[in-house]
């Protein structure tokens, strides 16, 4: 069983959303990624890191880390935003392509595709409590799945490479309701799912780690990438209580350290073992300036994996 444990510029305080994060430089944060235990890392934002395949490659390999996937957020409910984003996934899993197998465990990198998360100001504002009506049409649904489905074939047919979808809070595909919807509607050869731990909890409305183990057992056969991200409930309750937007509970610390939430980690990696699950896990901590230093909280979130078994 091989389950390898990847971190991610977000936890650094790359960030994709404009105004929000640090300024700590690719090649720190991948130094403290390695020193810290970690084995992979995701890509960050289009030209955080070298987007020159021999500059990011050697990066890699000076550091035996394997690159695991890059996000790919994409406005899909748009129609005329899907060229658009189409050729944003390719440029993305073209570089992708140049430097797979760099490093640890030789598994080819995965586009992850995502929506244009915080872009709808409807969804932002709500992201933790999202009721039905604030979900999209049935044509929308179509529009929707539609382009995600066009984006993936298009890296699929170009690289060869797989594409898994990005459930997140702030964007169309939050609750386990509209995951569900998003599965039925796409064609698991072509999409898969990014499982992300505390967008799930958040976004479910609820603050039992029970709802986690849920999510796993409705959606395990479309898993294909693992998030680790935990959910502090109390923040969480704060967040839905006081009517706080996406960008205000994150600030606030609604996304904290693994094992200082409730996601209940060690039952989820018995989950994965159980099903023989042999791809990444990735940690996500948002860090936002004042929240402390990135290396160290990287240093607690790798010794509490280590805790159980991972």
């Amino acid at each position: 069983m091989d389950i390898r444990v990847a971190n991610a510029p977000c936890s650094w305080g790359a960030l994709e959303f404009e105004g929000m994060g640090g300024t700590i430089a690719y090649g720190q944060m991948l130094d403290e990624l390695r020193d810290t235990g970690f084995v992979g890392t995701e890509l960050g934002d289009w030209g955080y890191m070298p987007t020159e395949p021999t500059a990011l490659r050697g990066e890699l390999q000076n550091r035996d880390l394997a690159m695991v996937g890059a996000f790919v957020p994409v406005a899909l409910k748009y129609p005329d935003q899907h060229a658009g984003g189409v050729a944003g996934a390719l440029k993305v899993a073209r570089l992708l392509a140049a430097v797979a197998n760099t490093g640890a465990g030789g598994q080819l990198p995965l586009v992850i595709l995502a929506d244009a998360n915080g872009a709808d100001p409807l969804r932002a504002q709500n992201a933790g409590r999202v009721t039905p009506e604030m979900g999209l049409s049935s044509s929308e649904w179509e529009t929707f799945t539609q382009g995600a489905e066009r984006v993936a074939r298009a890296v699929r047919d170009a690289t060869g490479l797989k594409t898994a979808f990005h459930h997140h809070c702030g964007g169309y595909v939050e609750t386990p309701e509209e995951i569900a919807r998003f599965l039925e509607m796409t064609d698991p050869d072509l999409l898969r799912l990014v499982f992300d731990t505390g967008h799930y909890l958040f976004g479910s409305g609820r603050i039992e780690g029970q709802v986690v183990l849920d999510g796993l057992n409705r959606f395990g056969e479309r898993i294909q990438h693992v998030h680790f991200k935990d959910c502090q409930p109390r923040i969480a309750q704060q967040a839905r209580a006081e009517g706080w937007d996406y960008f205000t509970a994150v600030q606030h610390g609604v996304f904290c350290e693994l094992g200082k939430g409730s996601v209940p980690f060690a039952a989820v990696a018995d989950w994965l073992r159980g099903h023989r699950y042999q791809g990444w896990i990735v940690v996500e901590q948002d860090i936002l300036p004042g929240m402390g230093s990135p290396k160290a909280s990287a240093q607690r979130n790798r010794a509490y994996l280590s805790t159980i078994g991972l």
